[in-house]
C-alpha cells in the first residue's frame, strides 16, 4: 500500500500524551507539511502559531477548558506538550476550508513521524476573546484572524486505538 494512504488509514486522534517534547526538527517538519496544504486561489490565508512554551500552553489549556465548560484543572489538550494553533484571515471566504486542510496536513505529518496528534476545537472562541487577541499581539501577530483549531502533538502514552468500522453507504458512485 502507498505510504501516504497507509498513514491516512492508520492515523488516530490521541487523547493521552507523554510529557516528552518531540525534537525541534520533528516539530519543524510537521509545521512545514502544514504550510504546504492546499488553499483557495493560493492565498495562504492560514497561519500557524507553534506553542512549546509550557506557561503559554497551560494558559491556552485553561482558556480552552473555560470555553468548553469543564471543571478548572481539566486539560483539554490531554497532556500534549506542543500546541500548533491554526488561524486564518477572518475576512477570507475560504478561511475554514484553508485552515482545515492545514490541520489535516499537520495531523498526517505528525503520524508519519511517529508523533501523535488530536484536533482540539474552541480556537475560534479563544482568539475572539480580549485575552486571545492580546496573546496574538504579544507574539507580533497583527490583523484579524479566526481560530480554526489546535493541533496538539506529542508522543502517545498508550497504544493507538483501533479504527471504527467504516459506515455503510459512505460512498456512492455515479458511473
Amino acid at each position: 500500500m502507498n505510504t501516504i494512504i497507509e498513514n491516512m488509514i492508520t492515523r488516530r486522534s490521541i487523547r493521552k500524551f507523554k510529557p516528552d517534547m518531540p525534537p525541534q526538527e520533528t516539530i519543524d517538519e510537521i509545521i512545514t507539511a502544514g504550510t504546504y496544504a492546499a488553499n483557495s486561489v493560493g492565498r495562504q490565508s492560514a497561519i500557524i502559531v507553534a506553542v512549546t512554551n509550557k506557561e503559554l500552553r497551560d494558559k491556552l489549556s485553561a482558556m480552552n477548558c473555560e470555553v468548553g465548560g469543564w471543571q478548572p484543572g481539566f486539560d483539554p489538550f490531554y497532556g500534549a506538550p506542543v500546541v500548533l494553533i491554526v488561524l486564518a484571515e477572518k475576512d477570507w471566504m475560504s478561511r475554514i476550508y484553508d485552515g482545515s486542510l492545514v490541520m489535516g496536513n499537520l495531523m498526517l505529518a505528525a503520524h508519519s513521524l511517529g508523533v501523535g496528534s488530536c484536533w482540539i476545537h474552541r480556537a475560534k472562541e479563544e482568539f475572539e476573546s480580549a485575552e486571545g487577541k492580546e496573546i496574538l499581539r504579544s507574539l507580533g501577530i497583527n490583523g484579524e484572524y479566526e481560530g480554526i483549531g489546535h493541533c496538539v502533538i506529542g508522543y502517545p502514552a498508550e497504544p493507538l486505538p483501533e479504527a471504527a468500522p467504516r459506515k455503510e453507504n459512505f460512498v456512492f458512485y455515479a458511473k
